[in-house]
């Protein structure tokens, strides 16, 4: 079982938190979409192709200027969770894919019990295995039954699996994995962005990623492609190790918070519903 009870329990209290415009029909989440929906929100200057039946007449006899009115609308957004299944993943105690299914369990169920369309992908190397979004409680145990299902192995090469990614409407999606690819995070996440979607990234990584390794004589094995390779560690590489390290995690948050995605790094030691009801909430992931 990816989650017990008690923690279903209080995930029915929380709610997905998307913060930009998303588009689709009349739904249950409130977004701030510019729009003609509901309640009014706002004016701006009239366009050439605006319907005339929303321009405020009113202020044009007193400006002798045309505005047209916007609205804010409900409407509902797709939720999309993407779990980076590469050999990478196996890696550390718990696995960072086991962990990464707890996660993506849980907060698919915070989605699905706000009213949302839930949908996930899981990919190795360049292909991808999907979960079409759907709504409603009953869809989480399609939700769990997928994750569940979930291995890690292939290499990693998210920009070219994302191509293979493209929802079919606007909406959130959350980016789970250790963003370890050899070809730089940064091409994934901007095909992301560029998608229109709005992007949460779990960077999430094993105790043993971040530890420095061990001085001595060493036989370091690639937990993707199993080639191998003696080294002798001293000094002088640990410092370089750390150096490397530190440098990652800071172009990752940099790069996140430069193109407003919401980021949040955890590792595998936290709890995975400390994460969700603490860090999460912290960082406006779930509210």
């Amino acid at each position: 079982m990816l989650l017990e009870p008690a923690f279903l329990e209080k995930l029915e209290r929380l709610r997905l938190a998307a913060r930009r415009k998303t588009r689709g029909p009349v739904g249950e989440r409130r977004s701030r979409a510019l729009g003609r929906g509901v309640e009014f929100s706002d004016h701006r200057a009239y366009q050439v192709g605006d319907e005339w039946r929303y321009v405020d007449w009113s202020i044009y006899a007193r400006l002798d200027r045309l505005f047209v009115k916007l609205f804010e609308e409900e409407e509902e957004a797709d939720v999309h969770l993407l779990l980076d299944a590469s050999a990478s993943m196996r890696f550390g105690n718990p696995p960072k894919l086991e962990y990464a299914k707890r996660l993506a369990a849980a907060l698919g169920y915070v989605a699905l019990a706000g009213g949302d369309r839930v949908g996930a992908a899981a990919v190795h190397g360049d292909a991808v295995r999907t979960l079409p979004p759907r709504r409603g409680r009953a869809h989480a145990h399609h939700l769990f039954r997928f994750l569940e299902s979930e291995q890690a192995y292939g290499p990693t090469n998210l920009e070219e699996a994302v191509r293979r990614f493209v929802p079919r409407r606007r909406g959130v999606v959350v980016a789970l994995g250790d963003l370890l690819d050899p070809n730089g995070f940064q091409p994934f996440l901007r095909r992301l962005r560029h998608a229109g979607l709005e992007v949460f990234v779990v960077h999430l990584l094993a105790e043993e990623d971040l530890a420095p390794p061990a001085q001595g004589a060493l036989r370091v094995v690639d937990s993707e492609s199993g080639e191998s390779v003696d080294v002798t560690v001293d000094a002088r590489m640990v410092q370089e190790f750390v150096l490397q390290r530190d440098s990652f995690l800071e172009e990752v948050r940099t790069f996140c918070a430069r193109d407003g995605m919401v980021y949040v790094r955890a590792t595998t030691q936290v709890p995975v519903e400390d994460l969700v009801l603490r860090y999460l909430r912290r960082a406006g992931l779930v509210t």
